[in-house]
């Protein structure tokens, strides 16, 4: 079972000193809800991957609990595990291509990867449309979670970024050798991943097509945002 690249996760401590910074690099970024209240937003391309910026509250670990009835057991390590680890990259969701996740849960679930609740979420934009999705979470709070496709649909049909980015090309992640079975049963051999061997599972760098220069880490919240590279020539790949 092969499953796309739907967003990668970046956590921020303050999500409009990230929206100004990203803006600054040259992106066009969206407030996911009312700006005033926002703890998402989006670096969003006319189609594939997206980049998710978001933040936590100071007190998340309160909620311990009531996130556990709501998308199972381990769903508190893993949004507790995005703060504590400082800002950068968190983690990197897998889009499933229908809207009821339940079968996908329990198909993993037989196979051998524990997996929490299929969850219905329901987000409102700043504009109000309102967005409806489903998550669910892996128990191995490491490993990518799975997303149904918005509805409605989201991508944008038209994207402008100043620094000339037009889709995530990929994602490169470290592996640690007892997670490896569980991420490939995940994502197959999908090329939106590159895997390297480490000692964490965990998101380390992304690229992009057409994006001009790397992004300046002073601005980019701990993130490795690369120009996208030809891998047959070595050559930046611009779209």
């Amino acid at each position: 079972m092969t499953h796309a690249c739907s967003h990668v996760l970046l956590w921020v401590a303050d999500i409009h000193q990230a929206v100004g910074d990203f803006r600054r690099l040259g992106f066009r970024v969206d407030y996911a809800t009312d700006p005033a209240r926002a703890k998402h937003a989006h670096i969003w391309f006319t189609q594939g991957p997206v980049i998710e910026l978001l933040t936590t509250p100071a007190n998340a670990h309160w909620f311990k609990w009531p996130i556990e009835l709501m998308a199972g057991r381990g769903a508190s390590a893993r949004m507790l595990r995005w703060p504590a680890g400082g800002e950068g990259f968190c983690d990197v969701a897998l889009q499933v291509h229908t809207q009821d996740l339940g079968l996908t849960v329990d198909t993993l679930r037989q196979d051998g990867i524990p997996m929490g609740r299929a969850v219905r979420w329901v987000r409102t934009r700043p504009d109000g449309q309102r967005i409806r999705f489903e998550f669910a979470y892996p128990r191995n709070d490491r490993l990518p979670f799975l997303v149904s496709p918005y509805d409605p649909p989201q991508h944008p049909a038209h994207v402008d970024h100043a620094n000339g980015a037009t889709a995530l090309r990929r994602v490169h992640m470290s592996v640690r050798d007892t997670d490896l079975a569980a991420l490939h049963r995940l994502i197959g051999d999908n090329p939106d991943f590159v895997l390297t061997p480490g000692s964490v599972t965990a998101v380390r760098a992304i690229e992009l097509d057409g994006l001009r220069l790397p992004c300046e880490s002073t601005l980019s919240h701990g993130a490795d945002i690369r120009p996208a590279v030809d891998i047959s020539t070595g050559d930046t790949h611009v779209a």
